[in-house]
């Protein structure tokens, strides 16, 4: 069989559910078939085909240093050398948790799991735990993994109780999660109002899966304060922006303290590795010291330590980085949006640090309803213009956009040039 993209899905298909592993990358939003990769180098991807694209997913996130980055490739072989896994401590997870914790003065231990999933759905047994309470409330748009407690679609109020918005999903357990609109604090309150025993609100203080859509600062503020009055513990999920929006995530930005905060992708420099976080008091209830049971074989491994203290650690000393990395982003996001003004088309984007987002709408985009009113036929073949173009963008309208440290404006610039022709043809 000759070895095109094409031919590759249809063999991928004969054995895989959909032919892949992960849903959006089956590109049935961009209504086209994935392209399959053969390797990456530092800004670039290259397919099966030995075609190249300036890769702006950067595996959904976790490559702050673009791909093959040679610091984390050799800390990865020098940790294979010694084995891959042990399922016993070693001295990398202690190394990497410190490296973690030690900027963020309300947060004292930490506890490695190995998928943002993993995270979100361990830091909410443990504040189901610490409060002795079950129901919970998140927000609609923002996605936490696919556990079951958050898989579930917003009602038509905003303080109704939820649907599953998946199959094998119980209707039980998705009563206890309430859905709020996202900037929208008396959606919030509502909630509060009807339901005094709601464990803990988790949310995205960057939200990136409904497209990128920042939490107003004011916002937030005024849910932390309602957390604490209600005896609720908030959750600030930051498995794609902590340390992407900037070195401490959106903490280095809105400077709020969540009780609990989770972690992901670029904690583990391009390997699986995730992670929650809390004060003493709170993660004291986890087992092997308190109650909350929380157990994983592959948790901490060597390898996804070794990447992650070596992507951690070089952020850290790049005084300069997350500057340069959101000087690109803005320069193209301007350019999308300038190329689009003069093509008249419909058009919104924004980004925070390392981060971007862009919408074929004529308002700025609040909450997931202000998204989906979007012009998905026009994303879709913008998307597909793109990539013949050689830009890989993420292959759905509410996901979000990553620059690393391998792009300069020399790749910005062809990008935008890029997008200025796809604008075009729309």
């Amino acid at each position: 069989m000759k070895k095109t993209n094409t031919n590759a899905f249809k063999q991928a298909c004969e054995y895989i559910v959909g032919g892949v592993n992960s849903p959006v990358r089956a590109f049935l939003n961009v209504e086209s078939e994935p392209i399959f990769i053969d390797h990456g180098k530092d800004a670039l991807l290259v397919d099966i085909e030995g075609k190249s694209y300036i890769d702006y997913v950067q595996s959904w996130g976790p490559l702050l240093f673009g791909h093959c980055d040679k610091d984390i490739v050799k800390a990865c072989k020098k940790a294979l050398k010694k084995g891959s896994s042990f399922g016993a401590p070693t001295l990398a997870e202690t190394k990497l948790a410190k490296l973690v914790l030690q900027d963020f003065p309300h947060l004292s231990k930490i506890r490695f799991v190995n998928s943002g999933t993993e995270a979100t759905m361990s830091a909410i047994r443990l504040a189901r735990g610490f409060t002795g309470r079950e129901k919970i409330m998140k927000f609609e748009g923002c996605y936490h993994g696919h556990s079951d407690s958050l898989l579930v679609s917003a009602g038509s109020g905003a303080a109704t109780f939820n649907t599953p918005s998946s199959l094998g999903v119980l209707n039980e357990l998705a009563q206890k999660t309430l859905v709020a609109t996202y900037n929208d604090i008396q959606s919030v309150k509502a909630l509060f109002d009807e339901h005094r025993d709601i464990a803990c609100v988790i949310i995205e203080p960057i939200a990136g899966n409904m497209g990128l859509v920042p939490a107003k600062q004011e916002f937030l503020e005024e849910l932390s304060e309602l957390c604490k009055e209600n005896g609720t513990l908030l959750i600030f999920d930051e498995v794609m922006s902590g340390f992407r929006a900037s070195f401490l995530g959106s903490y280095g930005i809105n400077h709020i303290e969540a009780d609990i905060v989770t972690f992901g992708k670029v904690i583990g420099g391009g390997m699986p590795a995730a992670a929650f976080a809390s004060r003493d008091e709170i993660m004291n209830f986890l087992s092997p010291l308190g109650g909350v049971y929380q157990a994983g074989t592959l948790s901490g491994n060597p390898l996804a330590m070794a990447a992650g203290i070596a992507s951690i650690k070089k952020a850290k000393e790049d005084k300069n980085l997350f500057e340069r990395l959101g000087k690109l982003a803005r320069r193209l996001t301007l350019g999308f949006s300038e190329a689009a003004k003069i093509n008249q088309i419909p058009f919104q984007s924004v980004y925070v640090g390392s981060m971007f987002g862009y919408f074929f709408n004529d308002n700025e985009i609040l909450n997931y309803q202000d998204a989906l009113k979007s012009d998905l036929k026009l994303f879709s073949k913008f998307h597909q213009n793109m990539l013949k173009r050689g830009v890989y963008l993420a292959p759905s309208q509410f996901e979000t956009g990553f620059i690393c440290d391998k792009m300069n404006e020399k790749i910005i610039d062809f990008t935008i040039e890029a997008a200025y022709e796809s604008f075009k043809n729309l």
